[in-house]
């Protein structure tokens, strides 16, 4: 009721289907530029193109925004104890697991449904038929639920934030990796074939996008569309029953009742006068059952025990010696390896079908299978460290601890630091488990040194960036909410967007550069909305200059890496992000005062 009446609902709707709209006129401005169109013939090889880059793009993009749309909403409500009172109310199970859902699902299934008018003008070009576009918009419906369920399950389900985003991130590439090497595995085996058509949306988009003959108007069982569909409404289902019958039982979270327990036992020692003896026993009970109890080794009197000692930095001991982010983050270590294992896996694959010369076909020969292995890994690796790095400033806003810190002498260089380095041990495994498959993919012939050093030094600057971003967003945005979308969301469009963008040229090859007059307009309106996103709260000439170039060098990067001009492209990743992440780092320790509202009174 209250949602749709706010100006951003219409204008997220709005930049979504404009966006579209370009890329679609890009898309036809690089033929039109390129290419002769002789008949409706090409036409229609232009409409089916173009269709099968938009489909698998637009559910990329609404997965993400319903999945991590849905679990921040969620989390946002638990990180300012402001759910535990939803909990007081007389909403039922269902209305708040459901309510919460929907509510957080509005905007991206309204955009499902404010593409349609774009597809059906892709179809004119011909090349597409209604029953592809009908198709692909279930699917997308579909996919855009299961994931926003997904997402608002493991929020309701953990406590911490960084825990919810990560297990989704995971689950999510998990699930699609590992139904995609079963089919690779299995390609003989047509009962693996016929599972993953229920359980994998890629294998639903090429069923659609790439039809074969007779399959056009088939709607059976048969169709991995329509395996898919009913399979995410199943899971669907199924997710939000798990909600509904255990949102009670996971919250309050045992941080939460230990809280409360604490005030209770201050109440009993308060109505009551109670020993030194009891109230120790009390107190010990307590401390015995908070997320950060650690053993104690008692001395020979059993009344003085032995304490921690807090280092100089206290953000950087909290950070390393503590259960800052929960006990559950054992299980996103778990996810991770077993992700790790499964990419190397592929890995090993892809290294064994070169040494016995098999022949690259389609985008193989321009992206090689080393590459479509290990880069999800370390793609996932950079977007959980973001993930990270935005909620150690929000936990801390969300807790009311800020405000705490902000009073002690504690210096900005101390704080940033402490988190920055913080969050790379916490997420020591996402750095080191590439860094490994990197040597291992050395040892093996598949990389000589220089690329193993062009492998680390880029990554190493990408790892920086991120973490770095994440931080700046979460000092930037007082809404936890809109610090995290901002903060991953630019991650998300430097790499799948500007990946996009090659796509098309590759599609639709022709002169160089001719294609690159429409794409560097393109990639310019994501450069103002990069900084509209990252400087324009906190504006500076560093921040300008790197917002703008970052689209400019991910999209020179890449297309060096093609072409194998492998020093050009990690040079300008290493130059332009290295930039950009002392753009955003000095600000955040020369202004920290200033922008967290720590400023001296000159009355003192």
């Amino acid at each position: 009721m209250t949602l749709p009446r706010r100006s951003r609902h219409y204008a997220l709707r709005a930049i979504y289907v404009t966006a579209l709209l370009i890329l679609m006129s890009t898309s036809w401005m690089i033929l039109a530029g390129t290419q002769v169109i002789q008949s409706p013939g090409d036409l229609a090889r232009f409409g089916a193109t173009f269709f099968q880059i938009l489909a698998p793009l637009q559910l990329a993009l609404l997965v993400f925004l319903s999945a991590f749309g849905a679990a921040s909403a969620v989390a946002q409500e638990k990180d300012k104890r402001t759910f535990i009172l939803l909990l007081l109310t007389q909403l039922t199970n269902q209305q708040l697991v459901l309510g919460k859902l929907f509510a957080s699902l509005l905007t991206p299934l309204i955009m499902v449904l404010a593409s349609i008018p774009v597809l059906l003008a892709v179809q004119l070009f011909g090349g597409v038929s209604n029953d592809q576009v009908a198709r692909i918009l279930l699917i997308t419906f579909t996919a855009t639920l299961v994931a926003g369920t997904l997402g608002s399950t493991f929020a309701l389900w953990r406590e911490k934030t960084f825990q919810t985003l990560s297990l989704t991130t995971l689950t999510i590439v998990l699930w699609i990796g590992l139904w995609e090497g079963i089919v690779v595995v299995g390609a003989s085996s047509p009962l693996l074939a016929a599972v993953a058509d229920w359980a994998n949306p890629i294998r639903g988009i090429a069923a659609v996008t790439v039809p074969r003959i007779g399959d056009q108007s088939s709607w059976s069982l048969s169709d991995p569309a329509i395996c898919f569909s009913l399979f995410a409404g199943m899971a669907a289902l199924l997710l939000n029953l798990l909600a509904i019958i255990k949102v009670r039982i996971w919250n309050p979270t045992r941080e939460v009742r230990s809280v409360v327990q604490d005030q209770d036992d201050v109440s009993v020692i308060l109505d009551k006068k109670l020993s030194a003896a009891e109230i120790e026993e009390i107190a010990e009970a307590s401390r015995s059952g908070h997320v950060d109890s650690i053993g104690r080794a008692a001395t020979e009197t059993t009344e003085v025990q032995a304490t921690r000692r807090v280092w100089d930095n206290p953000v950087l001991w909290r950070e390393i010696c503590t259960w800052a982010y929960g006990r559950k983050i054992l299980i996103i270590r778990i996810a991770y390896i077993s992700m790790s294992l499964l990419a190397l896996f592929s890995l090993n694959k892809n290294l064994a079908d070169i040494e016995a010369g098999a022949t690259l076909v389609g985008l193989e020969t321009i992206i090689p299978p080393v590459a479509s292995s290990i880069a999800p890994l370390f793609l996932v690796s950079l977007v959980i460290i973001n993930a990270l790095a935005v909620n150690s400033i929000t936990n801390e806003r969300d807790g009311q601890a800020l405000d705490l810190l902000l009073v002690t002498d504690i210096s900005p260089r101390e704080f940033i630091f402490g988190k920055l380095w913080g969050v790379l041990y916490v997420t020591k495994e996402m750095v080191i488990i590439p860094i490994l498959i990197g040597l291992y993919l050395t040892v093996r012939g598949g990389i000589d040194f220089e690329g193993f050093s062009f492998l680390i030094v880029g990554f190493l600057a990408l790892l920086f960036f991120v973490t770095t971003l994440g931080i700046h967003c979460g000092l930037n945005f007082a809404n936890s909410r809109a610090a995290i979308s901002v903060s991953m969301g630019s991650v998300f469009f430097l790499f799948l967007g500007v990946v996009t963008c090659i796509m098309i040229m590759i599609s639709f090859s022709g002169s160089f550069e001719q294609q690159l007059a429409p794409f560097l307009a393109f990639i310019l309106g994501g450069s103002i909305g990069l900084y509209v996103a990252l400087g324009f709260r906190n504006p500076s000439p560093a921040i300008f200059w790197s917002t703008l170039l970052l689209p400019f060098a991910t999209f020179h990067a890449i297309t060096s890496f093609f072409i194998e001009h492998h020093l050009t492209s990690v040079a300008v990743i290493t130059l332009i992000y290295g930039f950009t992440t002392l753009a955003m780092l000095m600000p955040a320790i020369g202004e920290f005062d200033v922008a967290m509202g720590r400023t001296k009174n000159d009355d003192e």
